[in-house]
């Protein structure tokens, strides 16, 4: 059973006892849906519905009405700027590819320096140490917050660090968070730590971080 679901019997529940649903669980919820939207919805629409869209040579915007247990709704609007016709609307969208240009072969040797770790300690002492550099990093992301490190906008080789879009070309190295999101991890320690670091001092955080 997904988040989303048990989320939802909580609110049900809640409604059966005649209790007042918490208005954090309400935020939570529309987090989720628009999770959702976004990591399986989106991608059909992409998919299936845009090249057949490609037949018309007129911009239009689509409203999809969705109420639980009846037939889906569209609706057509010639009015591009989407909150004319929604006030309250919110744009849901993938990050945008990146084109990465391919080097040259050969070259300069790249010598493969031996690997390293991370040992990070929390402002509460809480000591986070894995089998490898990567996984610290995100174990650490998910500990501070997916949605603050994903605020502050950082990226690597072009991609963003927490991203709701797989890379062609980095997709081994982008690892799973959850709801949709993926940590960008090509990068060696040294640039690890210096990511933690950076990311602790946006959003107001003392760590220490050590290279082993």
């Amino acid at each position: 059973m997904s988040t989303l679901s048990e989320l939802y019997i909580t609110m049900e529940n809640l409604r059966k006892l005649n209790l007042p649903i918490d208005e954090r669980l309400k935020q939570e919820a529309a987090k989720l849906e628009e999770d959702l939207i976004r990591t399986e919805i989106l991608p059909t629409l992409t998919e299936k519905i845009e090249p057949a869209l490609a037949q018309v040579q007129r911009e239009l915007v689509l409203v999809v009405d969705y109420v639980p247990g009846t037939p889906l709704k569209v609706s057509l609007s010639r009015k591009r700027n989407i909150i004319d016709v929604l006030p309250d609307a919110i744009e849901i969208k993938p990050d945008p590819i990146v084109e990465h240009t391919e080097k040259k072969k050969g070259g300069k040797k790249i010598v493969t320096n031996p690997r390293t770790r991370l040992r990070i300690t929390m402002p509460d002492g809480l000591i986070i140490e894995e089998r490898t550099a990567w996984e610290s990093l995100h174990k650490f992301v998910l500990k501070v917050g997916i949605d603050k490190v994903r605020a502050i906008g950082l990226k690597v080789n072009k991609v963003p660090f927490v991203s709701n879009t797989i890379d062609k070309k980095y997709k081994t190295s982008q690892k799973i968070l959850g709801n949709g999101w993926f940590l960008m991890t090509n990068s060696n320690t040294p640039t690890k730590r210096k990511q933690i670091l950076a990311i602790a001092s946006s959003i107001g955080i003392d760590v220490n971080v050590e290279i082993i």
